[in-house]
């Protein structure tokens, strides 16, 4: 499917794709009650109904595979940034252990890498551009001044520990929503869905093809189903694409409130 798709609205989204598929479907109808005739009539009247039950099962499968990896990826999506999130906010609290100098330099190191963040990698996840050959180094200078910490109290060294397994998790779930931004169904799985729907509604057409209202009035249901499928397979299929993106609004909230306070001044 094309880009320019899954950055459209849903509501215009959902516009295309009803309009494409009801226009596949009238294509369909036309097609096979115009060839309904002699021979062919009493051919297509051959067919099953028996036919349209483990196709319409088939296409079901078909989606349904699919959707548990489209919506499974946007759950990990929305974990990866509320763990990162989560991390970072107790590397927050925990770095009120330490002297002013190194919590002012924690707090600015944090404010760096979530305004990089937001205003690089999502954009760039939404592109599907972001790459983990972009290191993020504010976290990794703060990962270095906290190894080469050297406590001066037990609060300090209790601590400290706790400040570089944040670090750790904060790093592994950046890069867990780096790695999903890049998920996308494969036209390979696209074209399935596309596949065994045509089948379907083609042999939905052949069944009813001496009785146009009725064969009309089947179409248009399946066709509703095919279309509603698709639609919520591609408007969750990129966790980080358009107004149904898992937005960086949780990193935003951790921004220390000394940082903010200092540049609004």
């Amino acid at each position: 499917m094309g880009e320019w798709l899954f950055n459209l609205p849903v509501p215009w989204m959902a516009v295309v794709v009803f309009a494409a598929t009801y226009l596949f479907a009238t294509g369909i109808y036309w097609g096979v009650t115009s060839l309904a005739v002699n021979d062919r009539a009493r051919a297509f009247k051959a067919v099953s109904p028996g036919m349209l039950s483990p196709l319409g099962i088939l296409f079901a499968l078909l989606v349904g595979f699919i959707a548990v990896e489209v919506w499974g990826n946007f759950d990990k999506a929305k974990v990866a940034v509320t763990t990162e999130a989560s991390a970072l906010r107790a590397l927050v609290l925990l770095a009120g252990t330490l002297p002013d100098e190194q919590r002012t330099r924690i707090y600015a190191l944090i404010n760096r890498h979530i305004e990089k963040a937001v205003n690089e990698e999502w954009p760039a996840m939404a592109q599907q551009r972001a790459s983990l050959s972009t290191l993020p180094t504010a976290l990794i200078e703060e990962l270095h001044d906290m190894l080469a910490l050297k406590p001066a109290d037990d609060r300090q060294r209790a601590a400290q520990p706790e400040m570089i397994k944040a670090l750790h998790t904060a790093l592994d779930a950046r890069r867990q929503r780096i790695v999903i931004s890049q998920a996308a169904i494969g036209a390979v799985k696209w074209a399935g869905i596309l596949l065994q729907g045509f089948c379907t509604l083609v042999a939905i057409a052949m069944v009813h093809s001496d009785n146009r209202l009725a064969c009309g009035i089947t179409l248009t249901l399946f066709a509703t189903g095919i279309a509603l499928s698709v639609l919520l397979i591609a408007a969750y299929s990129r966790p980080f694409t358009s107004e149904r993106s898992v937005g960086p609004e949780l990193l935003q909230q951790v921004v220390p409130s000394e940082v903010t306070v200092g540049r609004s001044r």
